[in-house]
């Protein structure tokens, strides 16, 4: 597992911290999910990141521990002074009750599923710690993002579920679509209670980026654009699966 050490702090390097619509898609992905959680939840959180969703998720909810293999952003985070939010070392692939001394109410995969390379070895893990009512919520970036279809009208992409420079820069290992998610969800024995689409994405995030600095692109228009995210979820930027884990069925 040291190599995926090293792969888990090589990606993190390419991470960019001022990005607007990175902030944008995490504060609507939270926005989402929130009618699913209580206050009174105790969560864990599979990776830090840029803590944006960390920051959000943690005033809605008990508290969480974020499972983090990168040690420079547990260093991160951790100067940030969250009152009800703890780290734990550890590579997702390695989390058991034993290393998180606890279940959770809830467990969120932002952005992690695309990255690891055995998904159905963390979803078994995930299974391991999260209570038997639990919910579990999913994010991936979606292959048929109306950006990628247009980068394929363009000549930049041969298939949509190809990966990009910009995907394999950033440590993407597969691609989704809403299929791939259901099975992959299904196959490790969870069952999806709700699933969409987030942000109907015309652009790549680097030219989105431009658009809030000329302030062409503002709150209107990313109203505008999560809510037809609602009607056209397989052109949403990102796709999203809130799970429980599957009942026995007596016979």
């Amino acid at each position: 597992m040291d190599d995926e050490r090293d792969f888990i702090e090589a990606v993190g390097k390419t991470y960019t911290r001022d990005s607007m619509q990175d902030k944008v898609i995490r504060s609507l992905i939270v926005r989402t999910f929130a009618p699913y959680l209580r206050k009174d939840m105790v969560c864990l959180q599979l990776g830090y990141g840029g803590g944006v969703d960390t920051e959000e998720l943690s005033s809605l909810v008990k508290h969480i521990d974020v499972a983090e293999g990168n040690k420079e952003f547990i260093e991160e985070g951790g100067k940030q002074g969250f009152s009800n939010v703890s780290f734990i070392d550890t590579l997702f692939e390695n989390l058991s009750v034993e290393v998180t001394k606890k279940q959770y109410d809830a467990v969120f995969a932002i952005y992690v599923l695309e990255h690891v390379q055995d998904p159905q070895l963390v979803l078994e893990r995930v299974k391991n710690v999260l209570a038997s009512d639990g919910f579990l919520f999913v994010v991936v970036p979606n292959a048929y993002a109306l950006s990628r279809q247009l980068a394929r009208c363009m000549g930049l992409l041969k298939e949509l579920t190809d990966l990009t420079e910009h995907d394999l820069k950033h440590g993407h290992r597969r691609v989704y679509d809403m299929v791939r998610l259901t099975r992959e969800l299904e196959s490790a024995g969870f069952e999806i209670i709700h699933q969409g689409g987030i942000f109907l994405k015309i652009l790549a995030d680097f030219q989105l980026d431009k658009l809030y600095q000329l302030g062409i692109l503002a709150e209107p228009q990313v109203e505008g654009l999560y809510k037809l995210g609602f009607e056209y979820p397989h052109l949403c930027g990102s796709i999203f699966a809130i799970a429980k884990q599957e009942t026995p069925i007596d016979v």
